[in-house]
This record gives structure tokens, sequence and C-alpha cells, in this order.
């Protein structure tokens, strides 16, 4: 990987680089075909799975989400007034129920400080301004600013994720040195700003680092197999 200055990274961007990242993705869409991704009704539900889903099973996410909406708290006012213990009763199946109602508290004062409750204006903001400001709320940290920025806003933010950072290690892309940044800017550098390419391109990855790119890795018959890779490579 090229360096610039001690210990500083710089991701790979090259035309091959760009070649392998596109044809990576034809290969997983291909094979598992379009994800479906984010599984939500509105955007509000998927900024409120987006905080819940840390740390847990989306399953477990789900289960407060119903809960959440048979209550009829998917809406900021209602979960701007509603009692931290209610609140923390209905998110309880996402685990760390306090710390998570904690977060989701904090992101509803912002949003309504900032911007009166509107999602529409949050997501009218330059996207780099927004992500800075997100990434300055507590609880709020890069994968779900931009989970957030990408499947609640539409707009053309890479999401990285241990399994993004798993594939891309083993297949050479990226070495031991890259950290969340670095690896998302070898995509944003490398491929068009397609929003639904980068949301699909992260739920197939998702699904290629469950099904086979696990930390024992099963190659037999992964999409990705044919691509360069090293087994060994660690997480």
């Amino acid at each position: 990987m090229a360096k610039t200055n001690p210990g500083y990274y710089t991701p790979l961007m090259t035309s091959r680089t760009a070649k392998t990242l596109r044809e990576m993705y034809d290969a997983l869409l291909a094979a598992y075909g379009p994800q479906g991704w984010w599984p939500a009704q509105t955007a509000t539900e998927v900024i409120i799975g987006a905080i819940l889903t840390q740390n847990t099973a989306w399953r477990n996410v789900e289960r407060a989400i119903e809960n959440l909406r048979q209550a009829g708290a998917l809406d900021w006012a209602v979960l701007r007034d509603l009692p931290f213990e209610d609140l923390a009763e209905l998110v309880r199946p996402a685990g760390t129920f306090n710390v998570k109602t904690r977060r989701l508290k904090v992101f509803v004062n912002w949003l309504w400080e900032r911007f009166d409750g509107s999602l529409e204006r949050m997501f009218a903001m330059p996207l780099y301004a927004l992500r800075e400001e997100l990434l300055e709320v507590s609880g709020i940290g890069r994968e779900t600013a931009d989970a957030i920025l990408l499947y609640a806003g539409g707009l053309p933010t890479f999401v990285v994720d241990a399994y993004t950072a798993r594939i891309l290690r083993r297949h050479g892309l990226i070495d031991t040195e890259a950290g969340y940044e670095d690896i998302k800017e070898l995509f944003e550098s490398n491929l068009p700003a397609d929003t639904p390419m980068f949301n699909e391109y992260h739920a197939l990855l998702v699904h290629v680092g469950k099904t086979h790119c696990r930390p024992r890795p099963r190659c037999s018959a992964c999409p990705l197999e044919r691509f360069p890779h090293d087994v060994e490579t660690a997480d």
C-alpha cells in the first residue's frame, strides 16, 4: 500500500483497483441478487434501527422496532416526549437498552434543536457537513452515521463494517493499517458516487461475509473465490 507520511495510510486508488471493486460487485450481485436493504418502512425507522443495531443481532432490533410500532412511537415528536423509562422498556429486546435509550434520546433532542424535528431539513444539508454534525452527536459513530445518510437519506456515502474490512484485507485491497475512513475512501474514490450501488454493495458484502468470509473462511462456492485472496490474512 502506498504511504505518504509515516503513520499515515493512503488507500490504493488505481484503475486496476476500480476494476476489481466493480468486478467483485458484479460477481456478488449475480450470485445473490438485490438484497432489498435497509429493511424498514420509513426513514425514521431506518435511523432508529441504525442506532439500535449497534452490538446486537438484527432480529433483536426488529422486536424492539415492532414494540415501538405497536406503541405508536415511530415518530420523532412521540419519541421526544416519551419518558425515558417507557422508551427503555420498548427497546429492551435490542439489548443494553438503557444505553440505547440514552442514544436515541440524544439524537431525538439534537434533531429537534437543530432541525425542528424535520428529516427533510436535515437531509437537505450538504453531505459532508451533515456527516460531521452527526459524528458530533453522542452515540453516533461512523458506521451509524453513514448508515443514516445512505439508507435513510439516500445520500452517496459508503458504509463500512467488519465484514467489509475482512473481505478487502483477505483480497489484498487493504492492509492491517487501513481504518474506517481509509476503506470508505477506497470505495468512494474508485467507484462513482452512486447511492443505489453503495446501498447494494454494502448489503452484498454483509451477505458474503456472513456466508463465506467468516473468521474461519468458507471459500468453496464463494462468489469471490476466483479473485486472488489469502485466507490466512488475520482480521
